[in-house]
């Protein structure tokens, strides 16, 4: 029998008879291709972690990859949750100069009228977008929300077209909203994996918001509201970098919470807990496992010099490979350190050349399968020798022999 597999079968049977499945005996489950598959649970048996809520999925941020799932595709209430991609249209808006943090945001009558979470906005006050974006982050505010959202595409059915629209382009396939704050609404619906997905998205595009996601307390009106993040992760647990709660009396309890340790970034997406408890600690359940058996080796660092190579025929007669890209490899932490890589370059290489044109590969390695390539560039351009310029060298050499 494969070692691997006895070793593994060995810690099952020490797990179940000790009444429980303890995080630091999962075993990582790896394809043909070297890669986590998409659902690992398979390994240990359904659910070995014991999750309790209804549906959940962690992932690994950079490279997306499914490290545990349970009902992920589960059409369910997203809640407060929602606001992710409210918070993910604002940042666009944000970062693409739309708007900027210092504009002020009026409040409509609408927007007062939001039951739930708020922090009672008056429809004769005015807040900036960073004081709207905190009370959103920390305290789940629906009243800002929907005054946010009129700001941005003045009326709340046009956000929400947005809002699906975004959807869309992120493969959110089981996904449907109906408002922008999460209050239960028939048809208003996603799943554990389509949060996944708008939550990457906002963390790996737009990390600035983890400026408001992990605050703890603050305040607002200088100093008269006082803000207590929802989320209790931000708190006690180390690592964590957001990123919303949500709950409602049909919904149950939901979140989704973010956390990185030593260059590994997760992502647990948690659904329909009975209690906040049992969401808080099924969170902290799939980002233990994460951060247990998993590490992110880098592996390729943008404009990093990889090789440098003689072109003949050329005025510069050597031209610099760089990475195209940064990339990094998720590998079980049995395995940290035991990355291979293989350089390969292109077959007849000749000027001109232009910067960034693609003249070789990187690929990596982990027990002989290939985790992830990467192009190598050219640093500058390469002039063709020409007559002229051939003339031009010498006179130039000429000319510094004579100095």
């Amino acid at each position: 029998m494969n070692k691997k597999i006895l070793a593994s079968f060995i810690i099952f049977i020490m797990c179940i008879s000790s009444g429980s499945y303890a995080l630091e005996y999962a075993v990582p489950v790896w394809n043909e291709s070297g890669m986590v598959k998409e659902v690992s649970n398979e390994a240990l048996g359904e659910n070995f972690l014991n999750i309790e809520s209804e549906s959940c999925i962690l992932i690994e941020q950079t490279t997306g990859k499914v490290l545990y799932e349970k009902n992920s595709h589960e059409k369910l209430r997203p809640a407060s949750v929602t606001k992710v991609m409210t918070i993910l249209l604002i940042m666009e808006a944000l970062d693409s100069g739309k708007i900027a943090l210092t504009d002020t945001v009026p409040c409509s009558e609408n927007a007062t009228s939001m039951g739930g979470s708020q922090i009672w906005l008056d429809s004769r006050e005015l807040l900036t977008v960073d004081e709207m974006l905190k009370a959103i982050c920390v305290v789940s505010a629906n009243d800002c929300t929907v005054a946010m959202a009129e700001f941005l595409a003045g009326s709340e059915e046009v956000f929400v077209g947005l809002m699906n629209e975004k959807a869309k382009t992120l493969g959110m396939n089981d996904t449907t909203f109906k408002n922008c704050h999460g209050i239960d609404e028939e048809g208003h619906i996603t799943t554990a994996y389509d949060i996944s997905l708008m939550s990457r998205e906002l963390l790996q595009k737009h990390p600035n918001i983890t400026k408001y996601s992990t605050i703890w307390m603050d305040s607002l009106r200088n100093g008269q509201s006082s803000l207590v993040n929802t989320n209790k992760l931000v708190r006690n647990y180390k690592g964590c970098t957001g990123l919303k709660t949500g709950s409602t009396s049909l919904a149950l309890y939901n979140l989704s919470a973010s956390a990185t340790r030593d260059d590994l970034s997760l992502l647990a997406v948690v659904l329909k807990g009975g209690t906040s408890n049992i969401r808080f600690n099924d969170a902290k359940k799939l980002l233990d496992y994460g951060f247990t058996n998993f590490k992110f080796e880098k592996g390729a660092t943008k404009g990093k010099v990889v090789q440098s190579i003689t072109i003949d025929k050329s005025v510069e007669k050597e031209l610099n490979l760089v990475y195209e890209k940064d990339s990094g490899v998720l590998v079980p932490k049995s395995s940290a350190g035991n990355i291979e890589q293989e350089v390969v370059i292109n077959d007849k290489i000749s000027a001109p050349i232009q910067k960034g044109e693609i003249l070789g590969t990187v690929h990596f390695y982990l027990d002989g399968q290939i985790l992830d390539s990467v192009n190598l560039v050219a640093e500058q351009d390469i002039t063709k020798l020409s007559v002229f310029s051939m003339y031009s060298y010498i006179i130039g050499a000429w000319m510094n022999l004579l100095r």
